[in-house]
């Protein structure tokens, strides 16, 4: 009887070991799936910030344009100010 127990005992560590093989495979997958999208993330937000600076020099350009514009009006006497 004590055999038979012992048996089954053994049987169900097996079952679970095997079980925890699969399991220990999965997390493995998903720590390299999570990197790569991680990874694409960080390239995300540098392209962010990559559109943030080149937003501002645009607005640079923009202000340097305004103030020639209104140094021309003024020339020509276009503006009352």
């Amino acid at each position: 009887m004590t055999d038979n127990i012992e048996s089954l005992i053994l049987e169900q560590l097996r079952a679970i070991r095997g079980e925890l093989s699969t399991v220990k495979d999965d997390v493995g997958t998903m720590k390299l799936r999570l990197t790569s999208i991680e990874t694409q993330i960080a390239d995300v937000h540098r392209q962010i910030g990559n559109l943030h600076g080149d937003n501002a020099i645009v607005h640079a350009r923009i202000d340097a344009v305004d103030k020639r514009l209104e140094r021309i009006e003024k020339r020509l006497e276009l503006s009352n100010v």
